[in-house]
């Protein structure tokens, strides 16, 4: 199994929409590179660009079986993205919930 370190921004990764969707297509499971790209509408060779990039951002590694190489999701990455949006989405969820705590929503008279 090929294990690099991240250099690239998970978050510039999930800026396009056929990257979001070849994560969607692994968390099913481990994939070709053929079978990726059978389930998007662009070719084998933009496939394997978005793949290059979300291997880079750690989202994503590779194995090679025979000639072919077989992608799965990295844990390691889409933890490190969980764990910022659930950092960003709780401070904000305290927040409100303290706001709506201490609003008076009783009509006056």
């Amino acid at each position: 199994m090929t294990r690099a370190r991240a250099s690239g921004d998970p978050f510039e990764a999930l800026g396009d929409p056929h990257r979001r969707d070849i994560l969607r297509l692994l968390s099913e499971g481990d994939k070709p590179v053929l079978q990726i790209a059978a389930a998007l509408p662009i070719s084998r060779p933009a496939v394997s660009r978005h793949l290059r990039l979300l291997k880079a951002a750690g989202m994503v590694s590779e194995q090679a079986q025979g000639t072919r190489r077989i992608y799965h999701l990295r844990d390691e990455g889409m933890q490190a993205i969980q764990a910022y949006l659930e950092g960003v989405w709780g401070d904000a969820a305290r927040r409100f919930r303290l706001m709506a705590e201490n609003t008076d929503t009783t009509p006056e008279p």
